[in-house]
C-alpha cells in the first residue's frame, strides 16, 4: 500500500523561509528534585522553534533540506517505524518547503492496516507510504535495497532514519553553541544519536554533554560508535566531552513505567509544560536521578534540551 503524494512543481524551497526561532528560548525553572540538591535547571526550549519541525527535528533535517533545495533536489526519501516523529516532521516539512516525500515504514504487515493517526498525518501532508518487512527495512542502508527503491521511486535524495548524519550533526552543534557558559551540563533525549553528536561539538571548554538512551539492549555500545561516527564524518574526529546513560530507557522504545508516569505528571503539574514520553520525559527523569546521586556539584547549572512536543 503506498500513499498518495501531490506532484511537486517549481523549486523546493529551503527551511529558512519557515522563519524559525531561533536561537530557542533558555528558561530556568525552579524544580525540588533539583533545587534540594543545590542544582538550577534550565530548559532549552528547542520545541518551540517551529510548530511543524520542532526541537532536534529543525536541528537535523534544516541543513538536510538546505543541502537538497541548493542542489535542486526535489524528493526527499526516508526511513521510519509507525509511530516516528521524523517521518512526521520530514512530510511537514516536504509540504511546506515543496518537497515530494516518500516514507519507507518499518512492518510489511503495516500495509494492511488502517493507518495510525502519526502515519495518517503523514499522508495528509503528501507523503508516499512504502511498508517494507522487518529483514529488509534492518537492510535499508545497503545498496541493494537502495537501488530496489531508486527503480520504485525514481531519483530522491536519501535522508537516514531518525534525520541522523554529518549535516545533522553539524546542524544540531549550533545547539552547543547557544548553551556555550549557559550550563555545565547540558543532556539530550537519545534516540540515533545525531543530537548528541553535535551538541557535544558546539559546547564550549568545561562543559559536557550526557545522552540519555530511550532504546533498550545494548544501546549504549551501539550508539557510542554511532556517535563517535558521525563526528567523524561531521568534523573529522572526536569532539567535546560527553558520556551515555542507559538506566532510564524505561523498558525501550515507546515504553513507559509507573515511576516515568508520576514523574511527568508531577512535572506536568508544577511547570505547566506537557512533557514527550518518549523521549523528553524519560532525559528529565534521567536527570532528576543523577542529581540525588550527586552527579553534579551544587550550585552548578544543568541545561535539559526539550527536544520535542507531546
Amino acid at each position: 500500500m503506498d500513499g498518495v503524494t501531490s506532484p511537486v512543481s517549481g523549486p523546493a524551497a529551503g527551511p529558512d523561509a519557515l522563519r524559525p526561532l531561533l536561537p530557542s528560548p533558555l528558561r530556568e525553572v525552579e524544580d525540588p528534585a533539583f533545587a534540594r540538591h543545590g542544582i538550577r535547571l534550565l530548559l532549552k526550549r528547542d520545541d518551540l522553534i517551529h510548530t511543524a519541525l520542532p526541537g532536534n527535528k529543525w536541528r537535523k533535517l534544516a541543513p538536510n533540506l538546505r543541502a537538497a533545495a541548493d542542489a535542486g533536489e526535489r524528493t526527499l526519501l526516508t526511513f521510519g517505524g509507525a509511530y516516528s516523529n521524523h517521518l512526521r516532521a520530514t512530510a511537514a516539512a516536504g509540504r511546506l518547503l515543496g518537497f515530494a516525500t516518500i516514507g519507507v515504514v518499518r512492518g510489511e504487515e503495516l500495509a494492511h492496516a488502517p493507518l495510525n493517526r502519526s502515519l495518517a498525518r503523514c499522508a495528509a501532508d503528501g507523503m508516499r507510504l512504502h511498508f517494507i518487512d522487518r529483514a529488509t527495512y534492518r537492510r535499508s542502508g545497503d545498496p541493494e535495497v537502495l537501488a530496489a527503491l531508486h527503480d520504485r521511486f525514481g531519483a530522491f535524495r536519501v535522508i537516514p532514519e531518525g534525520g541522523s548524519n554529518a549535516l545533522a550533526a553539524q546542524g544540531a552543534a549550533e545547539l552547543g553553541r547557544e548553551l556555550r557558559g549557559a550550563a555545565g551540563t547540558a543532556a539530550v533525549p537519545c534516540g540515533t544519536g545525531g543530537t548528541l553528536a553535535g551538541l557535544a561539538a558546539g559546547l564550549g571548554p568545561g562543559q559536557r554533554a550526557i545522552g540519555f538512551a530511550v532504546l533498550k539492549g545494548g544501546s549504549p555500545h551501539f550508539l557510542q560508535g554511532t556517535v563517535e561516527g558521525l563526528q567523524r564524518a561531521a568534523f573529522g574526529g572526536p569532539r567535546g566531552d560527553w558520556r551515555l546513560e542507559d538506566r532510564f530507557c524505561c523498558g525501550g522504545y515507546a515504553r513507559r513505567t509507573p515511576e516515568l508516569d508520576a514523574f511527568a505528571d508531577a512535572f506536568e503539574e508544577r511547570h505547566g509544560l506537557p512533557l514527550e514520553r518518549i523521549y523528553v520525559a524519560k532525559m528529565l527523569l534521567g536527570l532528576a536521578a543523577l542529581a540525588g546521586e550527586g552527579a553534579f556539584a551544587p550550585g552548578s547549572a544543568v541545561a535539559a534540551v526539550i527536544t520535542g512536543t507531546p
